[in-house]
Parts: structure tokens; C-alpha cells; sequence
């Protein structure tokens, strides 16, 4: 299989010490945090806002890295706390964030609703991009299984979890994932354990449905499937430190397979840091985890009229096409409104399951390491 052609088939008071340095951009300066991986990044730095700014000269754009979810999170608080008091958040929208969180954000009126009325472009948007009205999706990407075709015929690559798990035991040492809290690749192979032994539901979970009993109910048996996968993986049940340190083994011939994620994937083998014998496959029984990543929009930030400006550019068929060529990623919008070429070489998946974040997220992070993983340290 072509690699570029997978798509085609691929169905707050301690959290303050963690935040960025905070340094009002000033007027007409959009600040943006992000809690992305290194290559989204640097797509927002070298591609989106020099393109922004030559089609908005009256605007410049100001891209944070808030670290992960949990940099987002803090500064959400502050930024909640900042529309009670009527002061600056000093911050004007997420990249890639949940705006169900922080709790009684939304009823707070802390994002803005977003619509054809206030974002142009927007009913442009995929069906199966929409989550909520307080989120604009532009991008999408799914965790799928790369592998060393020299090693492993495609035809032998495993297509359900039952398969995988048996062909992990089965080749010791020749699989590894990062742990769950420092990469997306890691994080939904865990949670596609979570979902195997769910009955296969995502709709299960829920970013406000958590509770202890029902983590403790849904978690303890995927720990034991993880448990038992342990001693197969690479050195009988090491972890790699995130998505690119995966990526670097399996580029290194030291293990023959490797969740990954479909954009940085891509985006390795076109750069020739994967080879052209890279196979990909994605499970049928149940898609790993994945989906969309969306802008949100604070209602009290002090340039909320040019976020919104930025919202509608990243729908346009500029950038959304920039998405897919740049990174490998998916489409926001819908494919009808991508160029011929492009459409016949990607087709959007029909189906990407999702996990929320949250509380789910904390439970899963924390519970992997103290029942799969005692003795690693989370430093």
C-alpha cells in the first residue's frame, strides 16, 4: 500500500507553576496556545502564520506552546476566573482543546459560539468533524500501526485487537508504545485496550460522566490486558518517552512495529526519516483513537474579533489543503471543496473513535502508572 494513499482506506494554584510565561501580545496581536506536538507546532510557526499575516497584514499572530492538555487546563482557569473579575485572559483562543473544560466554562459564557453567522467558511465544515458549536475543527488525524515490511508481510499484518495482541506475544521485544501521558500514539493504544474490554463502545465515555466507581469498573480489566503484554514488548516492557521516540526505534529497525500517528507518520516518510518499506495498517474490529483537533475562541479575550478572522482563514481551501499536504493530516471541511487531485488520492475515514479527555484522562494516566507501570518514573 502507498503510504499517501492510506487515508483512501483508514476507516488551579499548582497548575500555575506550569504555565507559559504570560506576555500580552497587545492590541491586534492574537495570542495562541497550543498543547500539540512539535510538528503542529511548527505548522502553525512557519506555514499558518506567515499566511495569515500576508492575508491579514492588520493582524499579527503570537503561538505559544502551553505544553499539553494540562498547560491548556490552567490556563483556562485563569482565563475563567479573569471573565469573573472582567480582566484580560491574556489569551484569545486554544489550539486543540475540549471547551467542555474547565466545568461551567460553557454556561459561564467563556467561549465564544461559532457559526456561518460569525466564521466564514463554517458550513463548509465536515459532518463528521462537528463536535460542539464552541469548537471550529480544521484538522483531523487518527493513531494507526506502523511496521517494517522487510519483516512483516502486509498480508500477515494484524487487522483486530485479538490479532495484534496475539501477534505481540507471539514476536517478543518487536512492539513498543509510549506511555499514555507523553504522546497521542501511546495514550490511544491504551485507550484502545480500554475500549476493548468496554464491549467496543466508545460512546461509553464521556468527558462528564467520570466518577471513581466507574473508572475503577471500566480501567481495572484493560489493566490486565496491558499487564499481560507487558513482558512481550521491547526489553519485556519498556516505554518509549512519546510519539517521535517510537517513530526513531522503529526507523531504527530495533522493533518491527509502532502505534503511530497518521500525520507524523506521513509526514516521517515523506522527509525519508521512515523508509518506503513503512507499511500501515489500521484495525477493523475497532479504529484506534483519534479525531478532530478544533480552534476555541475565548469570548473575553482582547482580540476576539481577529481570532475570529484566524478561524475562518484555517477553513479556507489554502490551508485546509495545507493540512493535508504539509502534515498528512485530514480535511476540516468537506472533501468537496478540496482540489480534484487532492480528492483522488484521500478520501476522509467514515468512522474515528474518540476518547474524552478530563477526568477520563487523569484516571487513565494515573492508573496506567500505578497498576501497569509501578516502577517508571513519570519524570
Amino acid at each position: 500500500m502507498n503510504r499517501r494513499e492510506f487515508l483512501i482506506t483508514s476507516s488551579a494554584a499548582a497548575g500555575l507553576l506550569a504555565l507559559p510565561r504570560f506576555a500580552s501580545a497587545g492590541a491586534g496581536t492574537i495570542d495562541l496556545y497550543s498543547g500539540s506536538d512539535a510538528n503542529i507546532i511548527d505548522l502553525w510557526n512557519n506555514i499558518i502564520r506567515p499566511a495569515f499575516q500576508k492575508a491579514h497584514p492588520e493582524v499579527a499572530l503570537k503561538v505559544t506552546d502551553a505544553g499539553d492538555n494540562n498547560g491548556l487546563r490552567a490556563i483556562a482557569d485563569r482565563a475563567l476566573a479573569a471573565l469573573k473579575t472582567k480582566t484580560d485572559p491574556q489569551a484569545d483562543l486554544f489550539e486543540q482543546f475540549d471547551p467542555r473544560l474547565p466545568a461551567g466554562g460553557i454556561d459561564a459564557g467563556l467561549w465564544l459560539k461559532l457559526s456561518a453567522e460569525n466564521v466564514e467558511g463554517y458550513d463548509h465544515i465536515n459532518p463528521l468533524a462537528l463536535d460542539t458549536p464552541y469548537s471550529l475543527p480544521y484538522r483531523g488525524s487518527q493513531v494507526l500501526l506502523a511496521y517494517d515490511t522487510t519483516k512483516l508481510d502486509p498480508k500477515d499484518a494484524p487487522k483486530s485487537w485479538e490479532q495484534l495482541t496475539t501477534w505481540i506475544k507471539a514476536n517478543p521485544g518487536q512492539f513498543i508504545y509510549n506511555r499514555p501521558d507523553k504522546g497521542g500514539s501511546g495514550s490511544n493504544f491504551v485507550r484502545r485496550a480500554i475500549h476493548e474490554v468496554n464491549g467496543r463502545d466508545p460512546k461509553k465515555f464521556k468527558v462528564d460522566n467520570y466518577t471513581a466507581d466507574y473508572g475503577t469498573e471500566a480501567l481495572t480489566p484493560a489493566w490486565k490486558i496491558l499487564n499481560d503484554l507487558a513482558p512481550s514488548l521491547y526489553e519485556k516492557g519498556a516505554y518509549t518517552s512519546g510519539n517521535t521516540q517510537s517513530i526513531q526505534l522503529l526507523a531504527q529497525g530495533v522493533v518491527t512495529m509502532v502505534p503511530v500517528w497518521s500525520d507524523q507518520v506521513l509526514q516521517a516518510i515523506a522527509q525519508g526519516v521512515l523508509p518506503e518499506t513503512t507499511g500501515l495498517v489500521q484495525l477493523g474490529d475497532l479504529a484506534l483513537c483519534g479525531g478532530f483537533s478544533s480552534i476555541t475562541v475565548f469570548s473575553n479575550g482582547a482580540n476576539k474579533d481577529a481570532a475570529l478572522k484566524l478561524a475562518a482563514f484555517m477553513l479556507t481551501k489554502e490551508m485546509q489543503e495545507a493540512i493535508i499536504t504539509q502534515i498528512g493530516g485530514f480535511p476540516a471541511i468537506s472533501w468537496d471543496h478540496i482540489s480534484d487531485d487532492l480528492r483522488k488520492k484521500y478520501v476522509i475515514p467514515s468512522t474515528i473513535p474518540t476518547f474524552p479527555s478530563g477526568d477520563w484522562e487523569k484516571a487513565i494516566n494515573d492508573g496506567w502508572y500505578r497498576s501497569v507501570a509501578p516502577g517508571i518514573s513519570r519524570t
